[in-house]
């Protein structure tokens, strides 16, 4: 067994490269779909370039071109972006096995659900992803593929049976996790599979002195342009295990679509300001409606939506709740929440919380309503088994404490 405290190092190293990498890709997936919507004619474009855009900053001027298929000629220096994807997705999916498969008890899976062991949880979340990004290609490579709008709706169908399937095997929170790594892996499969291997028989035609095909570019720009919608979804997935009420949800696979339709939509504003278009500033208001939509549904299918609001009759003294609720929540949650946890593997009390005196555990009574009473993400996978009726009796303390609050 590693050492808890090497571990949770190992682990934010991960995540900070993750991070780094995705900035990097993220960054420049935007600027190139911004700089390839700004081009415009100009009269002095040289033979096969498709426009120009004037560019200003850090206090110098830059002048850029694109050619639609390829210049007559191979410049002596050529610069490829694909490190940063590759570097992502690399890195997400080492974090993905270190968190959540060697930490699958924990973080991963829901016994309520489906009780796999460490082995399994791997066998089906890498099997899944594998399996979606085959549908994905094939999707793309069909004629299908040849309607952008067509394959638009049939993909976001496919991004809410995948995040269903994940439902069935890993719980709200696996199921978000993983539709978002398979988001990932579609677009990082798009530049290892299409983008990249293009852009190289254009540049092995150019070196022979032969004449690309067209066709490359745009199979290519179509798989950008795919990335380019689906980057702002993707993130809000990757996010969504820190955000129980975005998982927990009977709906989740709704509210990934839902997810998904909101953060195309504002990229597609961005892309058509940037294309000098005239401004589509619906994309803001359907988008909001799509948020608020998954915001309603992720109320509507907590779990324990009706332990929110107990009855006035069953609220008797604060004093007595509040012992009952103490009493359960150190029973159940403390060997994590502790200054020095006692469950094997953890070193450090997750996200800081301790709930080991009275004053910690108020100080945490909006987060123990959200993880344990609005939602069951705590304890994670039910790991300590708190019954419903003990969470009906945090609950009741919870609302005794909003009436009466302590001072």
């Amino acid at each position: 067994m590693i050492d808890p405290f090497l571990s949770e190092w190992i682990s934010f190293g991960l995540r900070w490269l993750h991070v780094i990498t995705a900035i990097a890709w993220i960054g420049s997936s935007f600027y190139f779909i911004h700089l390839d919507l700004s081009l415009r004619k100009a009269p002095t474009l040289p033979p096969g370039a498709g426009g120009e855009a004037w560019q200003v900053h850090g206090g110098g001027f830059y002048n850029m071109r694109k050619y639609l298929v390829a210049p007559p000629e191979m410049p002596a220096e050529l610069t490829w972006f694909k490190w940063e994807s590759y570097a992502t997705w690399l890195s997400g999916f080492f974090l993905l096995v270190w968190v959540y498969y060697l930490g699958h008890e924990l973080y991963l899976v829901d016994p309520q659900v489906r009780p796999l062991t460490g082995w399994q949880a791997a066998a089906f979340g890498i099997g899944g992803l594998a399996f979606f990004w085959l549908v994905y290609e094939g999707l793309c490579r069909s004629p299908l593929g040849r309607s952008d709008t067509a394959l638009l709706g049939v993909g976001l169908v496919v991004i809410m049976g995948a995040a269903w399937a994940f439902g069935q095997v890993f719980g709200g929170r696996g199921a978000m996790l993983h539709t978002g790594a398979m988001i990932a892996t579609w677009m990082s499969g798009s530049v290892f599979v299409v983008i990249i291997p293009n852009q190289k028989k254009v540049v092995a035609t150019l070196l022979a002195g032969g004449t690309p095909d067209p066709r490359l570019g745009a199979q290519a720009k179509q798989r950008s342009l795919h990335n380019n919608y689906l980057t702002l979804p993707v993130v809000f997935l990757m996010l969504s295990n820190h955000y129980p009420l975005a998982y927990q949800s009977r709906w989740n696979w709704l509210i990934a679509g839902l997810v998904v339709v909101a953060g195309a939509l504002i990229r597609h504003f961005f892309n058509q300001r940037h294309a000098h278009r005239p401004t589509p500033w619906w994309t803001w208001a359907a988008a909001a409606l799509a948020l608020a939509i998954a915001a309603a549904l992720s109320l509507d299918g907590a779990p324990s939506r009706a332990m929110a609001a107990p009855r006035a009759a069953e609220l008797t003294t604060l004093a007595g709740h509040r012992e009952e609720a103490l009493g359960l929540l150190r029973a159940r949650c403390a060997m994590c929440h502790a200054r020095q946890p006692g469950w094997e593997g953890i070193g450090t009390a997750p996200k800081g919380v301790v709930l080991e005196t009275a004053g910690d555990i108020e100080r945490q009574a909006p987060a123990i309503r959200n993880h344990a009473v609005l939602t069951h993400a705590m304890p994670p996978g039910n790991i300590t088994e708190m019954s419903l009726e003990e969470r009906r009796r945090i609950a009741l303390w919870l609302a005794a404490r909003d009436i009466r609050p302590e001072h």
